[in-house]
Order: structure tokens, then C-alpha cells, then sequence
């Protein structure tokens, strides 16, 4: 873009602003008019916990680790947070140690949740109005007029989904008013303030879009989108300070590096891509890299070594240290510097279960001459891809990169021989298309069917390159001339594009429009779908919009300028844009507007000066066939769309003016942070009573909600907190918008139906035998694919409204998609709704300014739909098999979240079709195959079997006693391998034969013996009502297995054998018991004897000999006289016996 215009920027002519004024003047109708209210616009940026208060503090987001705010909620000793059910601590368990993980829903958290958890980084919001001075009295009156912020955060799903859940995620909340602390002030009660709401991140995603709006009180404030993404690339030093791991920071940015430089494309991967490279700086290693999309951005030197390797068969004419190609993936970037490539993994711990990140810059293909780097736009399979072309020896092969969690392979394609040696063997490499030699003479046609009849003329067609849109298989060929083909075979060429004219790359919308950039700098766009292009810069209605912001004294424009780069941002066009005015130079990210440009054109083109009386008047045509276009009848979105919705608002606090503290902010952090925990662990096999993430955590605590609602309105509330159990709740009811959503997810069968609604300018009657009103407009619905979608338009005519309605329903056609798991292999194609004859004539004027109309380009995605899983219904099972039954026994040991069933019991299984996104819980009514993949007596000893062993263990053909459970049902898989059920299968009996794993289990205590099944339910090649393929995982407790006969046998055996010989213990004991009574009374007694003739010894002497004679013998008859009575007793207790 240099110069700006053909006509240097100080000799602007007169002629041309007062053109300007005069189409301002008298085409009202075609331009936004100028409002007397005030334009204000969001202001958002992110702070870390020591910036939150801080009036001009901006962070990156670098940290990735959460950080505990259990402090906070041990004040919140009354209100309805359970803390032993927020640990995750069950009745009589023991508190358990923690390892801090990010949130994510591919896999259940290794968080025990005994302790909340917070976000490091808060969003800071505040807006700005234009002709105001002070920002922060804009703030004070929109807090006293009750406005708030309301913050939509909506994550990205991850490339990689083998690792990953796919799902389309977003939590709204309800931003925080918060007073500065960093300065008093005393005049005014509320000085400086901000709101603020916590900065959710989870696992699996880099990339998140943060939308603004209003509550509706207040000022009018558009809404505003930013985009807020994770920076691996930076680090943290010793002394706290970023710094940046891919090389050195420049802080100035020099002319040289962008004045008279080319554009360059800007290379990504599509709305995957966290941080944005853009290299071409000349003779400097350096880059611009950006996380915000080119709100800001960096310039850094990078730390390679910069070799030049130059060879005989990779020849180099020059060495430079530009960095040429930059392509930025989710997780890492690549550079080209001369004939070397570079590659750098970022650190990011969202991504991967072990870091990948890269140390230094990692060389790549070091004995390859790559002449050139290019992207792959989507990722597939759970991976991303770029392309490095090769010359020198390895002409004519490709180096096919693979990206997956931030590892780096490339394999070498084609693998026999090269592509320019192939085409020459005919059966090795099919000929897609050859380009014609020579530009088709159009003959003044915009555009022309290349059939091999037509006529040529005289210059050369130079392709260059090559561009494929995979929703609507739009394949371009373009050079010095643009070829396109939606079948890649029949091709089109575009008449309207100048020969004269070499396109250096084009970009591309991906949503029905792409800009074109030139040699020269030149500026074209093109409608896909129509096959005419227009020139937005340098043209006549870029002259005009300039003039307009001269008058506005806009200060992104000036008189010299260089563009840097043009891309697409939310559909909309954007430049970025170097400008020097004043002598000061700026690098600005600005929008390119298509629509005025296009509008400008029409104007400046069709209009014709009328005589009225003695003066002349303009009068303008315009082209589009209608006055009034409207979208009508849309379903609700997010059955199609597939976004869920979460709903978080800050807790009140008890403060006069309704501000928070950093405490009260805590304790909303960690809010968001366990409804986002409930909703990543919801993903569990055992389907909870009630179909919400948020069941489990108020269940206990509902019926005290008046309670704690009296509390807070009395002011004690404890901390000073009101925790409102209705404010955190999942959305399942969104109402749709008058426009089309974003994407389309079709399951098998379903179908998505809207009505336009047209008013038309001039309508057609028809006079004759029958009156008929004619439709001046036709609308046209174009499919990528027809054998796999189909549409139909139903016309109805409003005479009265000169109004035509149109009834549009788009439908599978249940033919090109197998099964596959929720959100994975989706086929992508489109449809492209368009009024005939209106393609870029068409506009609708809107607060954000004019919006292009009769272009409607939906993706549509074929396949199972993100959201959708299979659960095992543990609450239907029970109850239906306490019926059939007529009894149930659990555990004893009861489990709740596991109930046992009872191994000779018919076991009727249920299970649960649940859509996470709509709230819609049912039956499954298909078919399913169940087979038992694993097992074990206990949960630690449970393991998983091989595929023999899972066909011996499941299928009714095995012959060698190894079934684990047999059914009475008669239908089977096409291979008779397996059975299959449905919910109206007669059951299952356990069988456990003598070969089967769960044969014979050795009982651990009295109670019988107690078996974990890993059961597998799959409905893939047997159930055809949908293109999921659900596998559900679940583990079933069975108890009461019986014990095989051997060792039954034995263990009767043991037990009768204890059982005799107690008995026969007991009778000896009884007959053997009066000798022994009388053993132990005779060896008492000699006892005895022995004791007191050994005390009489003690205590007598010699001189009293008679009175020791006469003492023996008193005591020999006295244990005489004992020794009888004894005897006596126990032949009376004889008798007795």
C-alpha cells in the first residue's frame, strides 16, 4: 500500500472532497447517519493478582498454574458451600493429598477437590466514550446508573482430541465492581474503580474469545470482542520480569524495517493459533509476534544461529538474515531463513500432560534445500501440518510436517518418486487439470467456462499458486489470473481480474469472501459464489473514504503509509498498517472497510443528473432487488451449534456501595473455578438422578436456601458474602439471533429450517384469466455437496407486503458419513444462501456500520455432534431390576456411587442417551454389543483382557467353557460373534465358567465372593438410527459368585470336618470330666500336704520335741478328716451326675 492513492496525499484535489460531502449530502440512505449520542467502545485488558487495583497495569498471559483461595472460604463458615463434598470427601474417609491440574474434560481431574482453586489473572474492564476527557467519571456514572459488564469467555476446542473432549465451551459472568486502593481520595466515595471478572482457562485450550455487552442499564455500549490467548513463548526471570524464550525483545521500531517493504501473508492455523508471527523484516532475524491478534505486538530478534549452508546442489545466490516464511501452529512456530528451517515449541502446560516446550530453536530438514514454507489452514486427525518445498536434488518433493501435542515429524512425499518425474509415468500420478498455456480470451464476459474450445490470447498464464476452501470445495489457481473450480475438474476463469495484473497471495475468509493482494500492492476482493471482482485499493471509492477520514481527522490514516499484512479476523478484514505522520512512525491495526468501499463504488458508478425545474439533481440506482431483508423462524441455536453455556454472577457482598474487596473477588474466582470442575468431571460412565453439572453441588444445601437468603438480608452473612445457589447454574435455553449461527452440526437424518423474508422494490403482476403475482426476487440455496445434503425452498408470495417469504430446510441425507465418537472425523461442507442479482449490491445499516446482505454462508459439519454421550442409567437399572426380580440385595458394604447387583439375578441393563449442550436426557432406543473387556476380584487388581480373551469371555460361539455371561436373545453381529441388545433384550445371566476369569474367585472374608466387571457398550455397526458411535466404559460390581464345586467340596469338607470333631471333643469332655475332677482335687491336695508339712518343718525346734509330736499328729488327723470330707463331696456330686 505505497503510496496510498494515485494522487500524493498533500495535493489532494478539492474535487474530490467535495464529491465526498455530496455523496454524504444525498445519499443518506446508503450511509450510517451521524448521531448526536456519545460513541463509546470496551476497554479490556488483563491483570495478575498484584495488578488488580492498579489503574495502568497490562499483563500477558504467561502463568499457567492455579493457586489456592482456600483461605477465603474458611471464613464462609454459614453458607451453602459444603466443604467436605467440595473435597470430595465421602462419609468416614480420610482427607487426601492433592496435585494441582488444570481443568479439563478429556479426562477426569487429579484433583481431589479439597481446596478451592483460583485463576491467576482477572479481566479489568472499563469503556471510554469519544469527546470525553476523564475515562474514570465515564466509570463512576455507569456504576450509579446501574450498569455492568457482561463477560462471555468461550473456549477454544483442542486440535489434538485423542487427548482432549471436542466440545464448544463458555461461561458467562457478571463482572465485579472494584474501588482502587492505589490512591485515597476523600472528595468523592468512590474515586477510582474498575470491574472485574475472573479469567477462566481449562485443559486443552490455548485460544479464548472474550465478548463484552451490556446489562442494558446505563450508557449504550456496542459490544466488543477480544481475543485473550495463553503467550508460551514467554517466561517469567529471576526478578519476576517477562522475557521471551524465542529470542530478545526489540523496543524500536525502525522506518527502514516497514517503509516501501512488501505485504507478506500472515500464515496460521485457523482458530487454533494463540500467538501470530509475522516475519519479511528486511535484513533483520526478527518478527513480529502478537497474542492479541495485533492489538499489541512485539518485535523480536530471534535467537538462531543464522547459518548459510550453500552447496553444490543447493545453490544460494545471496545470504540474508529476513526471515521469509513464519507459520504459526497452537503450539509452535516456523521460520524459513534462507534455505533453513526452524521450529520452536512453546510452553504450554493447558496442553500437555508432560511439557514439550523448547529450549532454543530447534533446526529441522539441516541437509534439504527448502525453497519454500507453506501452511496447512485446518488440522485433522488430532494434528496439524505444514509444507516445505523442496529444490536443488530434491526437486519436485514435498516435506509434509506433522504437528501433534507440539511434537515435530516430516516424512518425505511423494515416497517413490518425484512429482516431476511422476507425471511422466502415467500410471503413477493422475492428471488433475492442465493449465492452459496461454490467458482464454473472455470477449467482455465476466467470466468464462474453460472447455478447451474457447480462444486465447496472447499472454502467458504464470501460475503461482494454489488455495482450497474444504467447506465448499472452492479450489483456486491464481498467478496472473484467477482460475476457480468447485469440483476440481470443470474450471472458470474470472474475466474481471486484469492480465496485467501478478497476485501475490491471496487470504481467505473461509466463511464466502476473500481478499487478493497484487504485486504492486493492489487491493481486489471477491465474493465466493459470484464471478465478478472488484478493486477496493487504489480506486475512486477509496479516494472518497479517505477524504471522509481527513475530514474526521482520523488518526489511523495518514499521507504515508505502508501495508504490512492483511487478514481476517471474525470475518471481518483487517490491515495492519505503518504509518508516519509527524515524522513519528506506528505500526496500527485497522479495519479495511469492504462494505463502504463496495458501496462507494455502486454510488460513484450509477448515478445520472436529473433537471428539476432551473437546478440539476442527483439521483442514484441502486441494484439491490429488495428493501428489507430478514432472517425469521430460527431455532433455537444450540441443539446445532453445540455450545454449552455455563452462568456464573458474583457473589453479593454486604458493602454500602456495592463494591468488592480482593477477599469477595477470591471467592468468586473460586466459584468459576468449581462450576467449570463440575462440569469436566460430569464426563462419568454412572448417570447422576439429575441431568445437570450443578446437581451435585446445591443438592444438599437447597432446602436452606431461604435460610441463608434471610441471612443476607439481615447483613450477617459470614465474611461479609451472600453465595446465591441460583447464580451458577448451566444454560440450556438460548434464544436465537436474527442471523444465522456460526456453524451447523447434522446428525443422521436431522435437518435445520429458518425463512427469509424479502421486501421487494418493484413487483411483477401477471393480467390474463388468472391473476398471479410474480416474485421479482429469487432466492438460490447452493450446496458444496448435494449427495450429502439436500435442501428445500418453499415460496410464498405477501401481495398485501409486497413481500416475498421463503421457507429454507437443509437436511442429511444419511449417505455420506460412518460412525464415529462424538465431535471427531466431522465432514465438513457448506451452504450458501443468496438472493439472484444482489451479490455486493446489497447492505444493511447497523450501529457497527454497513453490513453486506443476500450472501449468507453457513459451515455445516456431518457427523456425530460434540456433547452427545452414552451413560449408564443406574437408576432406571435398579428399580426395573428390583421388579423383575422381586428382591435386591446390595453390598454390605454399600457403596453409592457403585451399587452392587447380585450374581443370580437376571441383570436388565439401561442406559441414558444425554445431550450436554440442550439438557435432553433419554432412552437409548438402539442397539447396542456389550462385552466384557476387563476385570478383576478387586479394584486394584482389575485387568484388562486382550481381544482373544474378550472373544472367548463374550461370544455364544466359543466352545471352551470361557463365557462370562450368556443371554436369551437370538440376534447377533453379521460375523455371529457377538450378541446384540437393545433395551428390550430378555437380560443377562452371569455364568462364569471354568474357564472364565471370574470362575472359582477366592472369597477375602465370610461373605461370598465379589467380582469387578469392566464392561464395554458400543452401538458402532449395529445401530444405523445415528452417525455416533457411543462407547461407554463403566465398571459393574457383582457379588454373591458362586464357588466352583472342587473347591466347594473342599471347603465343605474342612467345615464338616470341624464340625465332628467338635462334637467329639464335647463328648470326651463330658465323659472324661468327673476323673478329671477328681485328678485335680487329688493333686490339689497333695499340694497341700506338701505346703503345710513344709511350713510345720519351718516353724518347729528341738526342745519341743512333744509339742512338735503332739502338733503332727493334730495336723496329720485334721488333713485326714479334710481328706474325707473331700471324698464325700465328690461322690455326691457323682451321684448327682
Amino acid at each position: 500500500m505505497f503510496p496510498v492513492g494515485p494522487a500524493p496525499w498533500p495535493r489532494l484535489r478539492v474535487l474530490w472532497a467535495l464529491w465526498a460531502l455530496l455523496v454524504v449530502l444525498l445519499a443518506p440512505w446508503r450511509l450510517w447517519a451521524i448521531q448526536e449520542t456519545q460513541e463509546c467502545t470496551w476497554q479490556v485488558v488483563l491483570n495478575n493478582l498484584e495488578s488488580v487495583g492498579k489503574n495502568d497495569a497490562i499483563d500477558h498471559f504467561v502463568d499457567q498454574e492455579l493457586y489456592t483461595v482456600d483461605k477465603v472460604f474458611d471464613l464462609l463458615v454459614d453458607a451453602p458451600i459444603d466443604r467436605d463434598e467440595v473435597r470430595g470427601l465421602g462419609a468416614d474417609e480420610w482427607e487426601r493429598p492433592w496435585s494441582c491440574t488444570l481443568l479439563g474434560s478429556g479426562h477426569l481431574l487429579t484433583i481431589s477437590l479439597q481446596t478451592y482453586l483460583g485463576f491467576p489473572y482477572y479481566l479489568k474492564i472499563n469503556y471510554s466514550c469519544t469527546g470525553e476527557v476523564s475515562s474514570e467519571a465515564l466509570v463512576r456514572k455507569g456504576h450509579l446508573t446501574g450498569l455492568k459488564p457482561v463477560v462471555l469467555v468461550t473456549f477454544q476446542s483442542p486440535v489434538n482430541f485423542h487427548r482432549w473432549k471436542i466440545e464448544q465451551l463458555q461461561i458467562q459472568m457478571e463482572a465485579a465492581p472494584f474501588r482502587s486502593p492505589a490512591e485515597r481520595c476523600d472528595a468523592e466515595e468512590m474515586c477510582l474503580m474498575s470491574w472485574y471478572t475472573p479469567m477462566p482457562i481449562k485443559n486443552g485450550s490455548v485460544v479464548m474469545r472474550v465478548d463484552v455487552s451490556s446489562n442494558g442499564l446505563g450508557p449504550f455500549i456496542p459490544n466488543k470482542r477480544f481475543h485473550v490467548n495463553i503467550n508460551g513463548f514467554l517466561e517469567r526471570g529471576r526478578d519476576h520480569e517477562l522475557q521471551f524464550t524465542v529470542g530478545n525483545e526489540l523496543f524500536h521500531l525502525i522506518p527502514r524495517h516497514f517503509v516501501n517493504v512488501p505485504s507478506r501473508p500472515l500464515w496460521y492455523t485457523v482458530d487454533q493459533t494463540p500467538v501470530l508471527i509475522l516475519g519479511g523484516i528486511p535484513e533483520e532475524k526478527a518478527i513480529l509476534l502478537t497474542d492479541t491478534n495485533f492489538k499489541d505486538f512485539f518485535l523480536v530478534e530471534l535467537s538462531i544461529d543464522s547459518c548459510w549452508v550453500g552447496s553444490f546442489y543447493c545453490p544460494q545466490a545471496s545470504f540474508t538474515a529476513t526471515i521469509y516464511d513464519a507459520i504459526a501452529t497452537e503450539s509452535t512456530l516456523f521460520i524459513r531463513q534462507n534455505q533453513l528451517i526452524y521450529y520452536f515449541t512453546g510452553t504450554y502446560t493447558t496442553l500437555y500432560e508432560n511439557n514439550h516446550g523448547s529450549e532454543r530453536w530447534v533446526r529441522v530438514l539441516a541437509n534439504e534445500c527448502i525453497k519454500r514454507l507453506c501452511p496447512v489452514h485446518f488440522h485433522s486427525n488430532g494434528s496439524e501440518y505444514v509444507m516445505a518445498l523442496t529444490t536443488g536434488k530434491n526437486e519436485g518433493y514435498v516435506h509434509f510436517g506433522t504437528i501433534t501435542d507440539g511434537l515435530v515429524s516430516f516424512k518425505l512425499l511423494p515416497r517413490d518418486r518425484s512429482v516431476c518425474n511422476a507425471i511422466l509415468v502415467s500410471d503413477y500420478l493422475v492428471v488433475l487439470y492442465t493449465i492452459p498455456e496461454f490467458i482464454p480470451d473472455a470477449r467482455g464476459l465476466e467470466f468464462l467456462m474453460i472447455l478447451g474450445t474457447e480462444s486465447y490470447t496472447n499472454f502467458p498464464m504464470v501460475p503461482k499458486g494454489m488455495s482450497y476452501n474444504p467447506y465448499n470445495n472452492l479450489l483456486l489457481i491464481w498467478g496472473n489470473f484467477l482460475l476457480q473450480s468447485f469440483n476440481s475438474e470443470n474450471f472458470i476463469y474470472l474475466a474481471d481480474f486484469p492480465k496485467e495484473l501478478s497476485i501475490k497471495y491471496l487470504v481467505n475468509s473461509f466463511r464466502g469472501d476473500m481478499a487478493i493482494v497484487t504485486e504492486n500492492e493492489e487491493i481486489w476482493y471477491l465474493l465466493e459464489g459470484s464471478y465478478q471482482v472488484y478493486q477496493l485499493f487504489p480506486s475512486k471509492a477509496w479516494e472518497v473514504y479517505i477524504s471522509l477520514q481527513v475530514l474526521q481527522q482520523s488518526s489511523r490514516y495518514a499521507p504515508n503509509e505502508t501495508m504490512v499484512t492483511l487478514f481476517y479476523e471474525d470475518n471481518k478484514l483487517y490491515q495492519l498498517v505503518y504509518l508516519i505522520d509527524n515524522q513519528q512512525g506506528r505500526l496500527i491495526k485497522r479495519l479495511m472497510p469492504v462494505e463502504q468501499l463496495l458501496m462507494y463504488q455502486q454510488i460513484s458508478k450509477e448515478y445520472v443528473l436529473e433537471r428539476q425545474g432551473s437546478h440539476l439533481t442527483l439521483s442514484f440506482s441502486n441494484f439491490c432487488p429488495f428493501t428489507v431483508m430478514r432472517l425469521q423462524e430460527l431455532p433455537n441455536p444450540q441443539i446445532y451449534t453445540r455450545q454449552e453455556r455455563y452462568r456464573a454472577q458474583p457473589p453479593h457482598v454486604l458493602e454500602p456501595w456495592g463494591f468488592h474487596s480482593e477477599n469477595s473477588l477470591a471467592v468468586y474466582q473460586g466459584l468459576v473455578y468449581y462450576l467449570l470442575s463440575l462440569h469436566s468431571k460430569y464426563d462419568k460412565p454412572y448417570a447422576d438422578p439429575v441431568h445437570d453439572p450443578t446437581w451435585r453441588w446445591w443438592k444438599n444445601k437447597k432446602q436452606d436456601q431461604d435460610y441463608y437468603f434471610y441471612l443476607a438480608n439481615n447483613w450477617r452473612s459470614a465474611g461479609g458474602v451472600h453465595v446465591d445457589m441460583t447464580s451458577y447454574e448451566k444454560i440450556y435455553d438460548l434464544k436465537a439471533e436474527n442471523e444465522l449461527p456460526e456453524r451447523i452440526f447434522l446428525d443422521k437424518g436431522t435437518s435445520y429450517s429458518f425463512s427469509v423474508f424479502l421486501t421487494t422494490r418493484k413487483p411483477e403482476v401477471q393480467h390474463g384469466p388468472s391473476f398471479q403475482v410474480l416474485s421479482p426476487v429469487d432466492l438460490a440455496v447452493v450446496l458444496a455437496d448435494p449427495d450429502c445434503i439436500e435442501a428445500m425452498v418453499k415460496e410464498k408470495v405477501l401481495v398485501n407486503r409486497n413481500s416475498v417469504l421463503f421457507w429454507v430446510t437443509l437436511s442429511d441425507k444419511r449417505s455420506c458419513f460412518d460412525q464415529g465418537i462424538s465431535g471427531h472425523h466431522l465432514m465438513k461442507t457448506s451452504m450458501l444462501v443468496k438472493v439472484l442479482g444482489s451479490s455486493g449490491h446489497c447492505f444493511q445499516n447497523t450501529n457497527r456500520g454497513p453490513r453486506m446482505q443476500s450472501n449468507l454462508m453457513v459451515p455445516v459439519l456431518i457427523g456425530c455432534p460434540p456433547g452427545k454421550r452414552l451413560a449408564f442409567d443406574i437408576t432406571y437399572t435398579l428399580q426395573y431390576n428390583r421388579v423383575q426380580n422381586k428382591h435386591y440385595f446390595d453390598c454390605v458394604k454399600v457403596d453409592p456411587e457403585m451399587p452392587c447387583f447380585l450374581f443370580r439375578d437376571i441383570f436388565y441393563p439401561f442406559f441414558l442417551i444425554q445431550d450436554l449442550v440442550t439438557g435432553d436426557s433419554g432412552s437409548f432406543q438402539g442397539s447396542y454389543v456389550l462385552k466384557v473387556v476387563g476385570g478383576g476380584p478387586t479394584l486394584d487388581t482389575i485387568k484388562e483382557y486382550s481381544e482373544e480373551e474378550i472373544y472367548r469371555f463374550n461370544s455364544p460361539l466359543d466352545k471352551t467353557g470361557s463365557l462370562i455371561w450368556t443371554t436369551e436373545n437370538t440376534t447377533t453381529t453379521e460375523d455371529l460373534a457377538f450378541n446384540i441388545m437393545s433395551h428390550n433384550s430378555l437380560g443377562i445371566e452371569w455364568l462364569c465358567l471354568e474357564n472364565s476369569p471370574c470362575h472359582d474367585t477366592i472369597p477375602h472374608n465370610i461373605f461370598a465372593p465379589e467380582f469387578f466387571f469392566k464392561v464395554l457398550v458400543s452401538n458402532r455397526g449395529v445401530d444405523e438410527s445415528t452417525y455416533c458411535d457411543y462407547q461407554l466404559t463403566f465398571l459393574l460390581h457383582i457379588h454373591g459368585l458362586p464357588l466352583s464345586a472342587r473347591r466347594a467340596f473342599l471347603i465343605l469338607l474342612v467345615s464338616a470336618s470341624l464340625f465332628v470333631g467338635l462334637v467329639i471333643l464335647y463328648i470326651v469332655c463330658c465323659l472324661l470330666s468327673p476323673y478329671m475332677v477328681k485328678v485335680c482335687n487329688i493333686l490339689r491336695w497333695k499340694i497341700n500336704s506338701i505346703i503345710g508339712l513344709e511350713s510345720n518343718y519351718t516353724y518347729s525346734t528341738p526342745s519341743d520335741s512333744r509339742a512338735f509330736s503332739h502338733s503332727g499328729t493334730m495336723s496329720w488327723r485334721s488333713s485326714r478328716l479334710n481328706s474325707r470330707v473331700v471324698y464325700k463331696g465328690a461322690e455326691e456330686n457323682k451321684a448327682e451326675t
